[in-house]
């Protein structure tokens, strides 16, 4: 095997190689989401102070009269993460419009009691303001209205259907309740659940069926393997809602994953170019060959270590329930701040104090970080930068593909108080893990299997449940690029500071605001 260039490092192909290709799954996601809506056209309206958006196949036909369908989201979703179910029925003929309940989306209104009964008048009220505009709509049948909607989205939809039998249909997808749901009313609705769903899902549609089976039409539809998100995007529940449209285009087929693929492909681009940007702007290692210490080894306190996580982790579950920062407005979000603010500080602390009994290694020797004002400057320099990249890296695949990911309202100052929880965390992991990667992993796992065991107890919002698996990619995620950010000499806080854009910019967005 001929030997490297000497003019130009292995290390320093790689990084021009995943650069390139970075470059080039950016553009092609890019291209797949410019697509994904192509012969669609949209417009935005707010309504009573709710953010609307209208999806069409080509402009308003002078005349003519479609069948109209609102479309509502479930809790902590928005009206972008139900845009495919919109594309979907627009295709079939229908005019869709999309809406962000209060404290979700672009809605910068606080839901009150957030994933209580005291949510179901706001929740109907936003919903009324939906379906009042589209039967405002000149090309809009008034006689067609379908609703449809999913968890939280769901119960909403279908007890407005029940108070106004002049809904033509309904679509219940993952109802979580239908013991408010009369004997034959709604008359008209098909429930959609996941096969991979909690058991209740699948209770609660069978529930749904019999409590209408002397009276209208009902019927439920299993979607094999999905679960609470994923029924969203399953074709299955595509061409069931599309079939359940009065009239409508059968021929347009669903094609409800291509944003999905586009923000994919984006999160990948994202992922490896920050391997080319660490070379560019972090100092490489001088010997990248040099033993590290003895102390050193991935198996170094490995028992205590998983002691002190789960011991840190622990208390952190039980102290959140009752830390002012459960009672932030932020729905869920407000219990893993504080969840993650106690943990990191404990992990901190068994750091300090237990150095030894952890065994904890020092960081490898052989690297080289600048000295001086100029290194001082460089590294404030790559550290705006890469959190700049963290900050993009996350929230323009998550906006652009898959939910609404910008911050209004309140947002704004829960945001540094949620990234500063994360921030104390990470450091926490990255000190007791002392930059060795198999160490970072197993008190991540930890601390991922506590806040799902805190949920299942109770101390934790049940919701956690449904959100952990997500939850749990962004954590190793972040450990990946620590990895990255070690081998080009970053300064040890340097990978919680990216953590903490990455993790905690989906929270402060995504969750309701309460």
């Amino acid at each position: 095997m001929p030997a490297p260039s000497p003019h130009r490092p292995p290390r320093t192909r790689t990084a021009v190689l995943l650069a390139v290709l970075a470059a080039v799954a950016a553009g092609l996601g890019t291209l797949v989401l410019v697509r994904a809506d192509a012969g669609l056209t949209t417009r935005q309206v707010t309504v009573g102070g709710v953010p609307m958006t209208e999806v069409r196949a080509g402009p308003p036909t002078p005349g003519v009269r479609r069948p109209g369908v609102v479309i509502a989201h479930g809790f902590a979703g928005s009206a972008r993460l139900m845009r495919p179910i919109a594309d979907t029925v627009a295709r079939r003929g229908a005019v869709a419009l999309l809406f962000d309940f209060a404290g979700h989306g672009a809605n910068p209104a606080r839901l009150p009691g957030a994933g209580s009964n005291t949510s179901t008048a706001t929740l109907a009220a936003d919903l009324d303001e939906a379906v009042g505009y589209l039967r405002s709509l000149p090309d809009v049948d008034a006689d067609g209205i379908v609703l449809v909607g999913h968890s939280m989205g769901a119960g909403a939809v279908t007890r407005y259907a029940t108070g106004h039998p002049e809904i033509a249909r309904t679509v219940a997808i993952s109802l979580p309740d239908a013991g408010e749901l009369p004997p034959g009313r709604p008359t008209e609705l098909l429930l959609i659940v996941g096969g991979a769903e909690f058991p209740a899902f699948r209770r609660t549609a069978d529930d749904a069926v019999r409590r209408g089976a002397s009276t209208g039409r009902r019927s439920a539809v299993v979607v094999p393997g999905a679960e609470h998100i994923s029924v969203l995007f399953a074709a299955r529940t595509h061409q069931e809602i599309a079939d359940w449209l009065p009239g409508g285009d059968g021929n347009a087929r669903p094609r409800p994953t291509v944003g999905l693929a586009g923000a994919a492909l984006l999160v990948f681009a994202f992922g490896i170019g920050v391997v080319p940007l660490a070379a560019l702007l972090l100092p490489s290692p001088a010997r990248p060959g040099s033993p590290a210490p003895s102390g050193d080894r991935a198996s170094s306190g490995g028992v205590p270590l998983f002691a002190v996580a789960v011991l840190a982790a622990g208390v952190g579950a039980a102290v959140a329930a009752v830390l002012p920062t459960g009672r932030l407005p932020l729905a869920v979000g407000g219990y893993v701040a504080g969840f993650l603010l106690v943990t990191g500080v404990l992990l901190v602390a068994g750091q300090r104090w237990l150095p030894g009994w952890l065994g904890a290694p020092q960081p490898a020797t052989g690297t080289t970080v600048p000295a001086g004002r100029r290194g001082t400057a460089r590294i404030a320099v790559a550290t705006l930068a890469l959190t700049g990249y963290a900050v993009l890296a996350v929230a323009l695949p998550i906006h652009l593909g898959l939910t609404s990911a910008l911050p209004v309202g309140a947002r704004w100052w829960l945001l540094p108080l949620v990234a500063g929880a994360c921030l104390l965390f990470l450091l926490g992991v990255e000190l007791i893990a002392a930059g060795r990667t198999r160490r970072h992993l197993l008190v991540v796992a930890v601390t991922v299997v506590v806040l799902t065991a805190s949920a299942l107890v109770g101390l934790a919002p049940s919701f956690v449940l449904l959100v952990v698996p997500l939850f749990a990619l962004l954590l190793g995620w972040q450990a990946a690029w620590a990895a990255v950010l070690r081998r080009y000499a970053g300064p040890r806080w340097l990978p919680a500071v990216l953590g903490a854009a990455l993790v905690g910019w989906p929270i402060a967005t995504t969750l309701p605001l309460s």
